[in-house]
């Protein structure tokens, strides 16, 4: 984002598009998938097995069965709430609370972006050959009337001899 206004920031927050909110979902990977894979985030996405980081159901493992954009909520596997006439809910984590344990692999395009991700942390930047720079020149100050009609004679003069 660009602002640092929290009103706007929590603006564009609510009124993002879908395709911005998805990058909003990212989670960090775990130490094995970083040095596998050179990525250290990713978007969560369903059928991801999920590590709980943060809150009451701190250290829960769970595969993300469900992605509400709308919201900016996931629901874990195993991660529910008894409501009062007895039935069992899903609770609502937000993403960058978790931790992804294991990625589901099943979509091509998702492998393509780990490629992608993965191949540009580990590329050398290009070596930049060595130029010499040339030394600036300074702007010439334009010559008042006076110094060209000196100058003028100094080469006649010079011409002459």
């Amino acid at each position: 984002m660009k602002t640092t206004s929290p009103r706007k920031q929590r603006k564009q927050l609510y009124n993002a598009p879908l395709h911005k909110r998805y990058k909003i979902f990212s989670a960090p990977l775990s130490l094995g998938l970083k040095k596998s894979h050179g990525v250290s985030t990713l978007p969560v996405r369903s059928g991801d097995t999920v590590k709980i980081m943060r809150g009451e159901r701190k250290g829960i493992e769970g595969k993300v069965a469900g992605v509400d954009r709308t919201k900016y909520r996931i629901s874990i596997e195993g991660v529910t709430r008894e409501k009062v006439d007895g039935t069992a809910t899903p609770v609502p984590i937000h993403p960058s609370k978790v931790m992804i344990t294991n990625l589901n692999l099943d979509d091509k395009w998702r492998r393509e972006i780990l490629k992608r991700k993965g191949i540009g942390k580990k590329a050398k930047p290009p070596e930049e050959e060595k130029v010499e720079k040339e030394e600036k020149r300074k702007p010439r100050k334009k010559k008042t009337k006076k110094e060209r009609k000196a100058s003028e004679e100094i080469a006649k003069k010079s011409g002459e001899e």
